[in-house]
């Protein structure tokens, strides 16, 4: 036993390291008939690409390595919307009866981006050396997560891995809606107020200096109002710099605070979900997560405790992983979902009701779908609501911001004037 997997691992590196000696090629040449043709194709040498076209019925004209270009070599990002749309095409290409493998060589083939070609490239090559799918994918973790290999595992072995996959990439896709929608919610009056930010610093740092030049001509004690801006842009005039780095540093610190301390990350999530719009907000969409999450992997056959264990890190706030880790312990020693839902205190009766009726039906899938897509619905329609009521909130606190500054400018003119009169 030891010795074949030794040999299984001895040939998987080896078929590996042949993909990686592979060079990309450009080629030009003429079909049968004397009809140019042109394309790319990638093998160990020019030799070998010549014989390929020639076995094709073409004559070779020129091949050359394709020169690889100065700024992103190594390619884009994979983003979750590009997993989306590999694990529907792997899906139809397995639908339609397409082998495993060559189903991954055109789905490689149709790749522009280098690094998600070499990453669906390396999971053929680990097929092909007698790993699973869901083996192979684990290897990836940033990009397939442990619910989306577990989902996969799943299918292999029912024998639906085409169902399965197709599932996924719904699944894949409504969840980066959701995201979607949130961070639109949130970039909106984000941007506007930085914006605001910016334009009062500059304000206060370039032009309030000239008007205080002016106003010592005056020869008068200026208004309260005008010493408290004018001794606000003295300050952030010959500080700006310390103030910058301080504001910079309070930033990275809470990013890095909230990254590596649970505690501080609760502490943060549990009082973004108290704010007024935008917690309810998540709240919806942690419960539209949470559902459309542990249907999927309940529908895959998966079974209610393992599914849970991946649905905890699905949900988007460490406020409700918790809660999901929980409700797992309590159906872990016999608890029903809805009763152990109903302990947590944070889904609303109507979720637990739904839930206690597909556990009472034998539907339990079929009514967290129906959960994910009404809160899916509330989460669209709050986010265009939320625009709507921030456009002239935000007019409004620019306005005070902006009209503040220039009042409080031109207020000793204006006095100054009635004097005068």
């Amino acid at each position: 036993m030891a010795t074949a997997t030794a040999t299984k691992a001895v040939d998987r590196g080896a078929a590996r390291a042949q993909v990686s000696q592979l060079q990309p090629f450009n080629w030009t040449g003429t079909d049968k008939r004397g009809v140019k043709m042109k394309g790319d194709y990638s093998a160990k040498n020019e030799q070998m690409v010549r014989a390929e076209l020639r076995r094709q019925g073409i004559t070779p004209l020129s091949v050359k390595k394709k020169s690889k270009p100065l700024f992103g070599a190594a390619g884009k990002t994979i983003k979750p919307r590009d997993i989306a749309v590999f694990s529907r095409q792997l899906a139809v290409m397995m639908a339609a009866g397409v082998p495993m493998v060559q189903s991954f060589d055109i789905v490689a083939g149709g790749q522009n981006n280098v690094r998600m070609k070499n990453m669906i490239t390396d999971i053929k090559t680990n097929i092909e050396g007698g790993s699973t799918l869901a083996e192979s994918l684990a290897k990836y973790p940033v990009q397939f997560d442990e619910l989306f290999c577990n989902l996969v595992k799943a299918g292999e072995s029912a024998g639906v891995l085409d169902t399965v996959l197709d599932t996924v990439a719904t699944y894949k896709e409504n969840i980066e809606s959701i995201k979607g929608k949130i961070k639109k919610a949130m970039f909106y009056p984000a941007m506007v107020f930085a914006v605001a930010i910016i334009v009062s610093a500059i304000l206060l740092i370039f032009v309030v200096p000239q008007f205080e030049t002016v106003f010592k001509n005056f020869g008068a004690q200026l208004p309260a109002f005008t010493q408290a801006i004018v001794d606000t842009s003295r300050f952030l005039t010959a500080h700006w710099f310390i103030m910058l780095v301080w504001i910079v540093g309070v930033v990275f610190g809470i990013i890095t605070l909230y990254k590596r301390s649970p505690a501080f990350a609760h502490f943060c999530a549990r009082a973004v979900l108290k704010l007024p719009v935008v917690g309810q907000i998540l709240h919806h969409s942690a419960i539209a997560r949470f559902s459309r999450t542990l249907g999927v992997t309940f529908a895959a056959g998966v079974p209610l405790v393992e599914a849970l264990d991946s649905v905890s890190g699905a949900t988007g706030s460490p406020v409700y992983n918790e809660a999901v880790k929980r409700i797992r312990e309590d159906v872990s020693v016999g608890h029903q979902l809805q009763l152990a839902m109903r302990q947590a205190n944070l889904f609303p009766n109507m979720v637990v009701q739904m839930v206690a009726i597909g556990e009472e039906a034998g539907a339990l899938d079929k009514m967290l779908f129906k959960v994910a897509e009404f809160y899916e619905q509330e989460v669209s329609n709050a986010v265009d609501a939320l625009s709507s009521l921030l456009e002239p909130f935000i007019m409004i606190i620019i306005g005070l911001i902006v009209g503040s500054l220039v009042i409080g400018m031109y207020l000793p003119i204006f006095k100054l004037a009635a004097v005068v009169g």
